[in-house]
């Protein structure tokens, strides 16, 4: 069961049980008709109701709509109470600035920092003292010569690198002599290191006793920091020039213990000194961004007021920043003081302008596309794709930080266009930039300029020839279309072109949005069971398997299809039908001969196969290609659309050789028996399918085709399959099948043109020709246009 068929939507079968009786059926049909109407009203009304319950009502607009730099055209206007002047957006992002800059962070001290700097201190000297002992020891074995030395040596490397301490070669090497020389030497001197160990201790309680912040100063732009100590409960406000930052510890540690040492050992004292010292005010990232957002708060974003009965702007003002300030000042007191009626009678002003809108829409299809109108799944397919664009809309609008322009509104019409046609893209195009023009504040700029890309997109995919068409071209029209309208509103409003640029970098988003078009279609495919012409286009191509063994396997049906695909598609084309699927659907609808194709004149090179069958039989072999064409087609996953001209393309027409001959041999035979089963075409495209297959069958066998045999033998093939009512329930006018005849005139023309003679010189020839000649070649090509060259007459003598 597919997707639909579990929602209640699938296509219902037509086929009722044979006791029913005939009252019964007609209220199974009258009880489906009244289920699909309320299907539709449901459809429509979530429709309709899913908008109306996102539709923004945060603002309320008293006044005109304006833009900046145009003039004024309604009436003087006047503050009609007293309301605050709000300030613009700069002066709100200068004053935040500033309290930005002006907000000290907040650093708490870490008191167990002193501690752990004298621990680190000690480690360092743990570290130290294996490397020394090993040292002296590995000098000793040198001097003894004991034999020893190497080993020692290699103890003393291996302390070394284990102490884990970044200290230069220089600086072991100062250390390692003093303490050698003073333990050779037994003299009772302070050691360097216990020396360089008192003295780093008191420059870090020095520096620390000031504070060490963790962070550059560089990067803090306040002059001042605050100070909390959270075990005592205090808070204390200080310059950022009394702290210092671990760079700058290091340096005046560096600084101060060169005034106690001589520069080796002070090279020594600073290096070791970088490996105990760290911060002791460490930033409060919490802190710090709750006092800047209680100043934010504190924020005030009026400045001043306008007093009732001020003159706001005159009729003919040009709109200024500042005019524009006070307008938009008013419409927000205006919105805080509205009264619960005025909100009410704004939402229903806007709501029945979207009722309508979307009405616009549902009486179009009603009228005019009832193929979607009566098919619930369609019905419902359209409104889900119109919903999802609106509702999206509505959603963006929320963001004060993305544009409007950033919603790909053109999706809908696009897909609608490839599904359906382009009709149905455009009147929905209408319906989408009403409705989402009501969910922008009304924005004329924003309805012209939709309605341009989205009718513009549509008709770049109206006849889409191949993939790239779509993936490139449709695309760059659209923002083409946008930014070319934005450009002409820019200009008319002589404002500049900040706007336009903010605009610019939206709907190239925008368009690159409309890329998601193709998987979502693929998507619709599936779930609705429809073929697009992304799908026809995927099957036109004569490269996949089933074609390759039709060309194979039926190479005179394989290239008779080719030309029955250029006939019809020339006359879809013509005539506004769906030109990709005709072609299509002519390379196809021949695909059942292959199960016996020796039994068709275009693939038969010496032998009659029908030589040897009765005519009963011989028109039961030719009728079944329609059968196998389906069954074949089922098992290559065709879609439907296909399948219905395989079933339609001969209808229920007569096979008249085999009828004649079976005649000739006195046998009583009802006609039925050598017609075909149908159903007969019913659509545009499958009736084009039908004439184009008999004309090209008929032309072929032709002999020395002119322009008036080939003119007379379309009319006459064409008037024939209407006067056996094989287009009876093919909607084409008779002006329409004018304009095919001539398509089909044209295309062969062209085939035969090297030996084609037109009316003048036939004339002339034709004055000599035997009229007994000129019935059997017309009888000939009756006999095989009729069933599209399956009939196995002898070739046409002229």
């Amino acid at each position: 069961m597919s997707f639909l068929e579990k929602i209640g939507l699938g296509q219902k079968s037509q086929e009722g049980s044979p006791n029913i009786g005939k009252k019964k059926k007609q209220k199974q049909k009258e009880a489906e008709k009244k289920k699909i109407k309320y299907l539709r009203i449901l459809i429509f009304s979530v429709f309709v109701i899913s908008i109306l319950i996102t539709l923004p009502q945060t603002t309320f607009q008293p006044v005109a709509s304006f833009s900046v730099g145009e003039p004024w055209r309604s009436d003087d206007l006047t503050a009609p109470f007293t309301f605050s002047l709000k300030k613009s957006a700069a002066e709100l992002e200068e004053e935040q600035q500033q309290i930005r800059q002006s907000t000290p962070p907040v650093f708490h001290v870490d008191q167990s920092v002193a501690i752990t700097v004298e621990a680190r201190t000690d480690s360092v000297y743990r570290s130290l003292q294996p490397v020394l002992d090993s040292y002296l020891q590995w000098q000793r074995s040198k001097r003894n010569d004991d034999g020893s030395a190497p080993n020692d040596s290699t103890r003393y490397f291996q302390e070394r690198s284990f102490s884990n301490l970044n200290l230069s070669d220089e600086a072991w090497l100062t250390i390692l002599d003093d303490y050698e020389s003073i333990q050779m030497s037994s003299a009772d001197e302070t050691l360097l290191i216990d020396r360089i160990r008192s003295g780093m201790l008191d420059v870090a309680n020095e520096i620390l006793s000031r504070g060490v912040i963790d962070r550059e100063k560089e990067a803090i732009e306040q002059d001042e920091i605050i100070i909390r100590n959270l075990f005592e409960r205090t808070e204390r406000t200080i310059t950022l020039s009394r702290t210092y930052d671990l760079n700058e510890a290091e340096n005046y540690a560096s600084l101060q213990l060169s005034q106690s040492f001589n520069s080796r050992a002070a090279e020594v004292a600073s290096q070791l000194f970088s490996n105990i010292i760290e911060p002791n005010y460490i930033y409060s990232e919490e802190d710090s961004e709750a006092i800047l957002s209680e100043r934010m708060d504190n924020i005030s974003t009026t400045k001043g007021a306008v007093e009732q009965g001020e003159i706001i702007i005159r009729k003919g003002d040009l709109v200024t920043e500042e005019r524009a300030l006070k307008l938009e000042s008013l419409a927000e007191a205006r919105a805080a003081s509205a009264t619960n009626r005025e909100r009410l009678l704004r939402y229903l002003g806007e709501s029945i302008v979207i009722i309508a809108a979307a009405l616009v829409f549902l009486f179009y299809i009603y009228l005019y596309r009832r193929n979607i109108y009566n098919k619930p799944s369609m019905f419902l397919l359209v409104f889900i794709v119109m919903g999802i664009v609106i509702l999206a809309s509505a959603a963006i609008y929320q963001l004060d930080s993305v544009n409007s322009f950033i919603v790909p509104i053109a999706i809908a019409p696009i897909i609608l266009t490839i599904i359906f046609d382009s009709r149905v893209g455009l009147m929905s195009t209408i319906s989408l930039a009403m409705i989402t023009g009501i969910i922008h504040d009304n924005s004329f700029e924003y309805v012209i300029a939709t309605t341009v890309a989205c009718s513009l997109g549509v008709f770049s995919v109206r006849d889409i020839k191949n993939r790239s068409q779509f993936f490139f071209t449709t695309p760059g029209v659209v923002m083409g279309s946008y930014l070319v309208v934005l450009a002409g509103f820019a200009l008319a409003r002589y404002s500049g072109w900040e706007q336009y640029s903010a605009d610019l970098v939206f709907v190239i988003i925008n368009s690159i949005f409309i890329l998601f078009t193709y998987p979502l279609i693929l998507l619709i495919e599936k779930l609705f069971k429809i073929t697009t012409d992304f799908t026809l286009l995927e099957l036109g191509d004569t490269n996949l398997p089933l074609m390759k063994s039709l060309m194979n396997v039926a190479p005179g049906t394989f290239h008779h299809s080719l030309q029955v695909a250029n006939l019809a598609e020339s006359a879809a084309s013509d005539i506004g039908a769906n030109a990709l699927l005709c072609r299509v659907g002519a390379m196809y609808h021949d695909i059942g001969k292959m199960e016996k194709p020796g039994y068709f004149i275009e693939n038969q090179n010496k032998a009659n196969d029908h030589d040897k069958l009765k005519p009963k039989m011989s028109a039961l072999v030719i009728k079944a290609h329609v059968s196998d064409g389906v069954k074949k087609a089922h098992e290559h996953n065709l879609p439907n659309v296909i399948i219905d001209f395989i079933k339609t393309h001969h209808g229920t027409s007569l096979i008249k050789y085999f009828y004649g001959k079976a005649q000739n041999q006195k046998e009583t035979i009802p006609e039925e028996d050598f017609r075909y089963d149908g159903p007969i075409p019913f659509t545009r495209e499958q009736g084009i399918l039908m004439l184009a297959d008999g004309v090209e069958a008929a032309s072929r066998s032709m002999k020395d085709p002119n322009y008036s045999k080939l003119e007379n033998l379309i009319n006459r093939l064409v008037d024939d399959h209407i006067n056996d009512g094989q287009l009876s329930n093919c909607p084409l006018t008779f002006k329409q099948i004018r304009i095919i005849k001539q398509s089909f005139l044209n295309i062969l023309v062209g085939v035969y043109h090297s030996r084609i003679e037109y009316p003048e010189e036939n004339d002339k020839n034709s004055k000599g020709k035997n009229s007994k000649e000129k019935k059997k070649e017309t009888e000939a090509v009756e006999n095989i246009s009729q069933n599209g060259g399956d009939d196995q007459d002898s070739k046409v003598e002229d």
